[in-house]
């Protein structure tokens, strides 16, 4: 699916930086860079290097100036804001701007014609920048190009005495001219190679304004620098290719293999998933780049989000069915299951992984059920028993210390609902916490969590029964007690849906998106009639066409907009802001209880449309975190979010497959 955009979407500067792309590498690097060639955000970066994957992230190359010289007339064909007021608004020289598996450039000047495409290779930290040029005027044209780095750790802004340190020399390869050398700082070395001219200049610095990390009251500047420059003329009527390499491992690739790499790796995951949708397929291949090594466990993981974030357990076993299961890559889905399997602990999953020595953070009560779901959902996909037997163990383990308490006051009640939360530590997927302030408190019985308990009590007692256990019975029997509970104590009769948490406050009926998962798992508790009363509910209050709204509209606490300092951000995030992953479970839910009619997956396949423009803006061929609540019509916080992407991609597998 190919991302076509004209100078109709950069009619000024603020135009141009809306929507952006992301190339990743799978250890967790990645280059992203607005659609007219700026960085807009400190994240942005034409190579973001990870030295131990996936968190130790270094903003190394942070972007390219470029420049046309004509005869004796300069044109600047990059683009960049700058702390001091001004800019460079190369732009007006940009033609076309696409991005299919790769970011292309069309720019023209002078009579020059240039194409641009840029490649981030898999598995390595290495950036491969291609210019096919022809000059089709009267002069003799150069096409200069001046790197400037940063080497600085990721969301750090490099010292302004920090020093950098290069040198290269000229040699043959196949029979032609190339320079290679490397640029050294804070004991990083980057590696590049090119076929054109390089100079030497004297170290200069530029200072950045960042125009998306300042609304948001983020660091809104940054610096780089630059130590040489890329140079290459075309005589008139003449054609060139120029090539740049960056790497910060030494290897003989070319930029064009490298984008020719790129290009063959995505076509064939794309080819593998098997969908029909064009905009599955590219969420296919959007699905991908959350995926990355975890070089201290040995096995993969999801990251969360780009540019903020890492990987959590939360995270990963709600994105993981769509990312892995959906697309058909079930071996990736079992290293992932089983790098958690091995790190559970007291029944619960790791919701952080750190690096070094510290110890994994287990705060979070819904990672653990959701594991189990995974495990069912990826059986159900491949019938793999023997990875059921292996998992079972820990399966078992879970559901015991859920029934006899565990951490962060996670424990079964009397009546077999399931309790969690105490003091600060919020454990469900609505937990920020503002120093000693906690914006969505809701400790107590969560109504998702305890769907999501029955939903891995009817899994064990399902897989019980395939491991020649004997629990299946007392798994059923307690299943049966919560099923009992949940109907008494969340359904309300004279509103047509269910308490978002028991908690004995006035946030027990507020109107929440949490409650559509008790619809959407696989096993639920309630009757059809509750089942669709839920599901219209959720429509009427909640539902917009970008993702399900938090908290309704009129309910008091509600926030319309998302923006401003982080305790701005933080107040809002759960209070009304609009979320594009439940999305996900609300259409599982309206196929689910219409039966997965005809009439239904129309619907949805309808309703689905606007995802291509969703995926059009913000981060391209993505889907985001979050919008504004009042109004979702810009995408906010991460431009790409796994389970986002995750859970739309599920939709669209049940609307082809079920």
């Amino acid at each position: 699916m190919k991302w076509i955009y004209g100078k109709q979407d950069w009619k000024s500067m603020e135009r141009g930086q809306e929507n952006c792309f992301l190339m990743t590498n799978y250890l967790g690097g990645f280059s992203s860079l607005t659609m007219i060639g700026s960085v807009a955000r400190n994240d942005h970066t034409l190579l973001m290097a990870c030295t131990q994957a996936p968190n130790h992230r270094y903003n190394i190359l942070h972007r390219l100036a470029e420049k046309v010289i004509a005869g004796e007339e300069e044109y600047i064909i990059s683009s960049q804001e700058f702390a001091d007021g001004h800019r460079e608004e190369g732009y007006h020289f940009l033609s076309g701007f696409t991005y299919e598996d790769t970011p292309v450039w069309k720019f023209q000047v002078k009579g020059l014609e240039i194409r641009k495409e840029m490649g981030l290779k898999r598995g390595a930290n290495a950036i491969g920048i291609r210019y096919e040029i022809c000059n089709r005027g009267r002069e003799k044209c150069v096409l200069e190009l001046t790197p400037f780095f940063q080497f600085s750790p990721k969301g750090k802004e490099p010292d302004v005495k920090q020093k950098y340190s290069s040198s290269w020399s000229v040699g043959l390869s196949e029979g032609k001219s190339v320079c290679s050398g490397q640029i050294a700082s804070e004991g990083l070395v980057l590696y590049f190679r090119t076929n054109g001219e390089v100079t030497g200049i004297p170290e200069r610095t530029e200072e950045y304004f960042y125009s998306y990390d300042a609304c948001d009251g983020r660091r809104e500047h940054g610096r780089a620098k630059a130590n040489h420059e890329i140079c290459c003329s075309i005589e008139p009527s003449a054609s060139h290719i120029l090539e740049v390499v960056y790497e910060m491992e030494e290897s003989g690739d070319t930029a064009e293999g490298i984008i020719a790499g790129v290009k063959k790796y995505r076509t064939e995951i794309e080819k593998r998933a098997g969908f029909v949708s064009e905009v599955a397929g590219m969420l296919v291949k959007s699905a991908d780049q959350f995926i990355a090594e975890r070089e201290s466990t040995g096995g993969d993981t999801i990251l969360a989000g780009f540019p903020f974030f890492e990987d959590w357990g939360r995270d990963t076993m709600i994105a993981l069915p769509g990312l892995c299961i959906s697309s058909g890559q079930y071996e990736r889905a079992k290293k992932i299951l089983r790098t958690f399997a091995v790190n559970e602990r007291d029944g619960l999953m790791p919701n952080l992984f750190p690096e070094g020595k510290n110890e994994p953070m287990y705060n979070t009560a819904d990672a653990a059920l959701l594991f189990i779901n995974c495990v069912y959902l990826y059986y159900e996909a491949s019938r793999d028993e023997s990875f059921v037997r292996e998992m079972y163990p820990v399966m078992e383990r879970i559901i015991a210390k859920y029934k006899a308490g565990t951490r962060y006051g996670i424990r079964m009640d009397d009546d077999a609902l399931i309790m969690a939360g105490e003091g600060l530590a919020q454990v469900t997927w609505m937990d920020v916490r503002v120093g000693e302030v906690l914006p969505t408190p809701r400790h107590g019985k969560p109504v998702e969590i305890n769907a999501y308990w029955y939903n891995a009590l009817r899994i064990m007692e399902k897989f019980s029964g395939m491991t020649e256990k004997t629990e299946s019975t007392d798994y059923g029997k307690l299943a049966e007690k919560v099923r009992d509970s949940f109907e008494k104590k969340f359904w309300m009769s004279e509103k047509g849906y269910l308490k978002d948490v028991i908690c004995g406050t006035n946030a027990e009926e507020q109107m929440r998106c949490n409650q559509i998962w008790a619809v959407s798992m696989p096993f639920t508790m309630l009757d059809r009639e509750k089942e669709k009363k839920i599901v219209d509910a959720v429509f009427e209050k909640l539902y917009t066409p970008y993702g399900l709204r938090t908290l309704d509209k009129n309910d008091p606490e509600f926030h319309p907009y998302y923006g401003g300092s982080v305790f701005e951000r933080d107040m809002a995030y759960h209070q009304g802001t609009v979320w594009t992953f439940p999305l996900g479970g609300y259409y599982l839910a309206y196929l689910k209880v219409h039966d997965y009619s005809g009439m239904a997956k129309r619907v949805v396949k309808e309703q689905l449309e606007v995802m291509e423009s969703a995926m059009r803006e913000g981060c391209i061929g993505q889907l985001p975190e979050i919008y504004d609540g009042e109004n979702p019509s810009s995408s906010k916080g991460c431009f790409a979010q796994a389970w986002s992407v995750g859970e739309i991609l599920r939709v669209y597998e049940a609307i082809e497959r079920k």
